[in-house]
């Protein structure tokens, strides 16, 4: 009796090393943006104390940077909410990777058995056949609803960047504290940018290749 050649052909191609080596890239882009984001309210902290000591002379970028405040506290929350989805995606990934070597060794006593009349195999089949589908299918709903947090995400870091930018132009108004204000800015910019970087490359790197 032959195994279903879609079946095991499906589980070597979605389990593969090709794929696991996706889900490290992605889940270390997303630490790497875990890691970056509490600088944000570090810098919007610092941002507000310049302000303050500015006084009127900088009244535009005391207004900016409660914002950049406002937008830390969000940013920091939806980091959280993808360092939970990164946990999560490991767990996905290694219950696939598991049935697969479950598939291999049954691919292996099927073609062991070729030509045999086994009792029982059928019924084995079809659960390890179930098995792998439901697991397959969790991944790529999984894959969607971390990829529609990634867009939410890119959409908040967009914010932050017109914020970080408008405070540049601001700092030029703040007298003796113009110098400071603008690196703070400028900081606050460069750290945005190192975030935008990680996203546009985490959606490239997709749990599940489209038209799978």
């Amino acid at each position: 009796m032959n195994a279903p050649e879609s079946f095991f052909q499906a589980a070597a191609g979605v389990s593969s090393e090709s794929q696991l080596a996706r889900i490290v890239r992605s889940n270390e882009e997303i630490k790497s943006i875990v890691a970056t984001a509490f600088k944000i309210n570090l810098m919007a902290l610092n941002a507000i104390f310049l302000a303050k000591r500015a006084g009127t002379a900088a009244l535009g970028f005391g207004v900016l940077s409660n914002e950049l405040r406002r937008f830390a506290q969000d940013l920091t929350q939806q980091m959280a909410l993808l360092r939970e989805m990164t946990a999560e995606s490991v767990t996905a990934v290694s219950s696939l990777m598991q049935q697969r070597r479950l598939d291999r060794i049954l691919d292996l006593a099927v073609r062991a058995c070729e030509g045999k009349e086994i009792a029982g195999l059928d019924v084995v089949m079809a659960r390890a056949e179930a098995a792998f589908g439901e697991k397959f299918q969790r991944l790529r709903q999984f894959d969607k609803v971390l990829h529609r947090a990634l867009e939410s995400t890119g959409q908040l870091v967009e914010l932050g960047g017109v914020l970080a930018r408008s405070a540049k132009i601001e700092a030029a108004y703040g007298g003796q504290y113009s110098s400071s204000l603008m690196q703070v800015s400028t900081d606050f910019a460069e750290v945005i940018d190192q975030i935008k970087l990680s996203l546009e490359k985490l959606t490239r790197e997709r749990l599940i290749k489209e038209g799978s």
